[in-house]
């Protein structure tokens, strides 16, 4: 049989707090709640000052789900996987009351083959999962808790391709001509020695027509696996861009036994990558400049349970103000946010960790508030940064966005917690009212020399899993940690916010273009990379607002981002961009005028991922509808007078929330009712079944009452 792939959205109990036995496959979870998955606990709770500023004050905890599902008779004697996107964080895993496993990381993806612990036919199947998240002061911005990303299970025959084994590369690029590579690790878990005949074909996507196909013979012992290499030449090849994303598909087909069938199908691109230490960087040979922002993972009232279609409408948003490129703000995001990348033409900056051996500063009460908490992932990175670190470069190598791969965020923060001589006084970019004993040297914090010895190790372990790509670090303190050796283990020198360091440190370290990893708005930072070939760009913080990282009680959410946390621009720092960076939105007519009307509109573009219409795509079970709200004054501009609305669903569909970019409307996420603000909110509607969901929006201001309510149609059938 093809491999199949099914995501398991529906099904979950979900409950809050620990338990002794939920792990056994015969607990009776009879009273627990319904959740879909993805489902983050954090935005289910009230905002609390009692919880940390870091993360938004929204609680943590520990948090039980269960599945119970089966699998058809056919399935039996295939290999069965189960693939978690993300789970935040510390989570177990057990199936069938078989324990397969924990993963502190709560990015990492984790993956597990539980084909002898399943049962088929009539005979149900139990997944059980203790999520554990106590300290809610582990990170500088909100995490979310919970199993916060897809779910997906993966039914393939005992010969198959190991776990993301299959890696695409091609070199000698030209607009003639391009050769390629395909890596393929095949793994036999039959019990029977197997002769196979693996086919791997390039297949145009717009033609349907392959540019390139190969077969090989090959053994294969019974628990064994096998490597093999498929080289060829595709001629005029389709080159992938910012403007013109084209992809391929690589299919593998192996045929055993007198049966064919198709073992994995993913998208691939051919593009040619130049990091030219004078001028810069090229793609497919043309010079470009990285026009990029840093994005957090969450979505306000969603959490982290983001789904594509959210992403996907900020893209295109972000896409119509210039953007060209994305930083994966500090840790591996969702594989469809890379998906989306691929198909709608961003470049991407892949990081792995924010945090190495030494804990950061973690704010609970209040950005740059002392004294601050040491939770983190530092008490993990000695036994897990080498297995998280290849699983970020495995799951993503295939991705033609991504361009290159960044090893860590300000690991050479001053004094946080990394010291040295060198500097009796050391202060950041972002140290404001930092306590002077703070600034100061401290020989008994870590000497900064340690991040060195670090760097070259985690390169090595890059470069072992994919040496494609140039790998980098965003540094905060070049000038002390680029003289201890840092950054010399790197391809590419990226610094945030030092654009007076430049014209020195190209002078300084000739052999490597720079990249403005993390900067500001400024025109004079925009200046700094068009003024200067050797620099390949920008990333500006941020993209979006995200919850988190917070300046203090009643604000929960941090306020630097091109767009809102709802997905609407904002005026005029969006459109400034526009006009700096060449692109193409149309700024709104905005008035500070009384609301006398309220209109709604359905974001409904076809699904880019599936190449689905909009109304097959929304057809599927969990689906979030983005109702976006606006309030117009009797001219029909949008103004900026605010009203509260209450939502009320109807059918097959659920409210998933409102959001409206506040950074500081303590309203429950969980609540009908929600106040627009600058005259703007965002509904999201998700779907629980098939069939039609009526939504009507009234307005419930008492003070300014005078808008009617609407009712909005998303019956689709």
């Amino acid at each position: 049989m093809d491999r199949t792939r099914i995501t398991m959205t529906t099904g979950w109990r979900f409950h809050k707090g620990d338990l002794d036995d939920a792990w056994y496959k015969g607990y009776d979870d009879t009273a627990w709640y319904a959740v879909m998955v993805p489902h983050d606990w954090s935005v289910e709770a009230p905002f609390s000052i009692e919880n940390s500023s870091g993360t938004g004050y929204l609680d943590g905890g520990t948090g039980w789900y269960r599945l119970h599902f089966r699998l058809p008779a056919e399935y039996r004697g295939k290999n069965i996987r189960l693939t978690f996107d993300g789970i935040y964080k510390n989570s177990q895993v057990w199936v069938n009351s078989y324990y397969f496993g924990r993963r502190p990381s709560g990015y990492a993806e984790i993956s597990y083959d539980i084909s002898y612990a399943v049962t088929f036919g009539n005979t149900e199947n139990v997944v059980a999962v203790r999520v554990s998240h106590p300290d809610v002061a582990d990170s500088r911005w909100f995490t979310g808790s919970g199993i916060y990303r897809k779910v997906t299970l993966e039914i393939s025959e005992e010969v198959h391709p190991v776990h993301h084994g299959i890696v695409f590369t091609a070199d000698r690029i030209t607009r003639e001509s391009a050769d390629i590579r395909v890596k393929e690790e095949l793994e036999n878990t039959s019990k029977e020695d197997r002769s196979v005949t693996a086919r791997v074909s390039l297949i145009n996507r717009i033609t349907r027509e392959p540019v390139f196909s190969e077969e090989q013979e090959t053994f294969i012992p019974a628990g064994g696996s096998t490597k093999l290499l498929f080289t060829g030449t595709v001629l005029r090849p389709m080159l992938w861009s910012a403007d013109e994303p084209a992809l391929y598909d690589l299919k593998t087909e192996l045929s055993a036994d007198g049966e064919t069938s198709v073992a994995d199908v993913q998208k691939v691109g051919i593009r040619k990558l130049t990091f030219d230490k004078d001028r810069g960087f090229f793609l497919n040979d043309v010079p470009m400049k990285i026009k990029g922002v840093c994005l957090h993972h969450d979505a306000g009232v969603l959490g982290a349970a983001v789904r594509p279609e959210i992403w996907q409408r900020r893209l295109a948003a972000l896409k119509a103000c210039g953007c060209n490129a994305i930083r994966m703000s500090h840790n591996p995001h969702m594989p469809e946010l890379y998906d989306l990348c691929d198909v709608m033409g961003f470049l991407v900056m892949d990081e792995a960790f924010d945090e190495w051996e030494g804990p950061k500063n973690k704010w609970s009460t209040g950005h740059n508030v002392y004294p601050p908490k040491h939770q983190g992932y530092y008490m993990d990175f000695p036994e897990w940064h080498d297995k998280d670190l290849r699983n970020m470069v495995r799951r993503d190598r295939n991705h033609p966005s991504v361009i290159m791969w960044s090893i860590g965020n300000e690991i050479d923060y001053p004094n946080d917690p990394y010291c040295h001589p060198n500097f009796l006084e050391m202060t950041g970019n972002n140290d404001k009212g930092k306590p002077k004993a703070e600034r100061a040297y401290d020989p008994a914090k870590p000497n900064m020399e340690r991040i060195a010895v670090i760097a070259r190790d985690l390169v090595r372990i890059v470069k072992e899993e994919d040496d494609t790509r140039p790998v980098t670090a965003a540094a905060a303190f070049p000038e002390l940690s680029a003289d201890l050796g840092f950054t010399d283990s790197f391809d590419v020198i990226a610094y945030n916010y030092k654009e007076m360091l430049y014209e020195e440190h190209h002078r300084r370290f000739p052999d490597r273009p720079i990249l403005g990893s993390e900067n500001g708005k400024s025109e004079e930072a925009w200046k700094a990379v068009t003024d200067h070939p050797y620099v390949m760009g920008q990333f500006l913080w941020t993209g979006v607002d995200y919850l988190g990282e917070a300046r203090g009680w009643p604000v929960y959410s941090a306020g630097a981002g091109l767009l809102y946390k709802d997905g609407f621009p904002k005026i005029p720092e969006y459109y400034d961009r526009t006009r700096l960076w060449g692109g193409t939105a149309k700024e709104p007519v905005v008035s500070d005028n009384d609301a006398v009307n309220v209109r709604l509109t359905l974001f409904d573009e076809p699904d880019l991922l599936r190449s689905m219409r909009f109304s097959d795509a929304s057809d599927e079970t969990g689906y979030l509808f983005q109702i976006e709200t606006e309030l117009l004054d009797a001219e029909g501009d949008r103004t900026t007078d605010d009203h509260v609305f209450r939502v009320q669903v109807e059918g097959a569909g659920e409210l998933a929330g409102m959001e409206n970019g506040s950074l500081s409307d303590l309203t429950p996420y969980t609540e009908n009712y929600r106040s627009t603000y600058r005259g703007t909110m965002s509904v999201y509607i998700r779907r629980t079944g098939r069939g039609d969901i009526r939504l009507r929006v009234t307005c419930i201001d008492e003070k300014k009452g005078m808008l009617k309510g609407r009712s909005f149609d998303l019956g689709i059938d």
